[in-house]
């Protein structure tokens, strides 16, 4: 009984490592470029 539940919690394991790493190769998880422009003004003296 206990190897059966240890067996079944290393699966779950692996299946979740691999779930993780595919999505981490596979998603795209960069943030969309955007492009932020904001006026600078200076005073003289």
């Amino acid at each position: 009984m206990i190897g059966r539940l240890v067996k079944f919690i290393l699966v779950i394991v692996v299946l979740g490592a691999i779930g993780i790493a595919g999505y981490a190769l596979v998603g795209d998880l960069s943030p969309p470029a955007t492009q932020n422009a904001q006026p600078i003004f200076l005073e003289d003296g």
